[in-house]
């Protein structure tokens, strides 16, 4: 079979198609045969050392498809499941029926494949580790990225206020069509001010970083007392920043990083399982679907990959397979 690679070459990150054999799943995992598979950031940075990929890796972390080998797990052959798997952008990939869901009637494959990345980090961001709850004021930082769209579906439909950042007017107004009560147009940091005014002068219950070391000196300012600061992504690749100790210490502030990498299968599978819980209905309901940038054919995704690096997307990119 055809699987993409990324190749780390200096600062930069390749994508090669490889033959490959066909996984061979674990006792009690599945086989799936993959037909749509996005792009997260997590996949191509290769400059991170916790995403070093020198002699190649597999790429892509979730996707949609059909199961081939159920390996006796509740899934049946022939149904559709999305899922997060190492090496996703492939034609078959071997899959964690912890780490899966059925895909409903009313969901294409190219949203089934786009969803739990995402959603998932998003989920453990404001939900798990961010405590949100109705009422409180949530700061995205980056908000037109594949989890700040996610986290802003989830926080309206939980009934908490967001207030978004991105450097571009265009992107900011799209995305008050999906809820977002204010849009901040920064780049980098200085944002802090205009949180603090939009919020009365509170400021927010939780900050989610998702732009990197500029903006985190304005995250910890924009943080209302007892308030939580996750940081999620370095699109600026910034991985250094002002730390005012004063203000984490008198505003008895809590911050967090959001890394897959670091998770047991049991940690992914519970945060997995909290994400369906509370949003699953919504998704079948079409309360909450994926914004969707656009859609690469499995060819194309070299492109694909070189399209989210340019930042212009909003949401996700997906790469479907014939």
């Amino acid at each position: 079979m055809i699987a993409y690679w990324l190749n780390k070459i200096g600062d930069t990150a390749q994508l090669e198609a490889r033959e490959t054999p066909m996984p061979v799943p674990a006792a009690g995992h599945m086989l799936v045969r993959v037909r749509a598979a996005s792009i997260n950031r997590g996949d191509i940075m290769a400059r991170i050392k916790r995403h070093s990929a020198a002699g190649g890796r597999p790429v892509g972390v979730d996707g949609a498809g059909e199961v081939v080998d159920a390996g006796g797990s509740a899934f049946k052959k022939g149904e559709r499941v999305m899922f997060r798997a190492h090496g996703a952008i492939a034609e078959y990939v071997a899959v964690d029926p912890a780490l899966a869901s059925r895909v409903p009637d009313t969901m294409s494959w190219e949203e089934a494949g786009s969803i739990l990345a995402a959603y998932v980090t998003g989920w453990e961001a404001v939900c798990q580790f961010g405590r949100m709850k109705a009422g409180d004021w949530v700061l995205l930082c980056g908000v037109s990225s594949g989890v700040g769209v996610a986290a802003l579906q989830m926080a309206k439909h939980t009934g908490a206020r967001v207030i978004g950042t991105s450097g571009s007017v265009q992107k900011l107004e799209a995305l008050k069509k999906m809820g977002l009560d204010v849009g901040i147009v920064a780049r980098g940091g200085d944002f802090a001010g205009e949180v603090r005014q939009a919020t009365g002068g509170k400021g927010v219950d939780i900050a989610v970083n998702l732009v990197g070391g500029t903006a985190f000196p304005a995250c910890v300012q924009a943080c209302a007392d007892f308030g939580r600061v996750i940081i999620v992504g370095y699109v600026d690749n910034t991985m250094h920043a002002d730390f005012d100790m004063e203000t984490v210490h008198g505003r008895r502030l809590q911050i967090m990083g959001i890394s897959n990498t670091p998770l047991t299968p049991a940690m992914r599978a519970v945060a997995h399982g909290g994400f369906m819980a509370d949003f699953g209905a919504a998704l079948e309901s079409r309360a909450i679907r994926p914004l969707i940038d656009r859609v690469y054919s499995f060819e194309q995704a070299p492109a694909a990959k070189d399209y989210v690096e340019t930042n212009q997307l909003i949401g996700k990119v997906v790469v479907t397979m014939a």
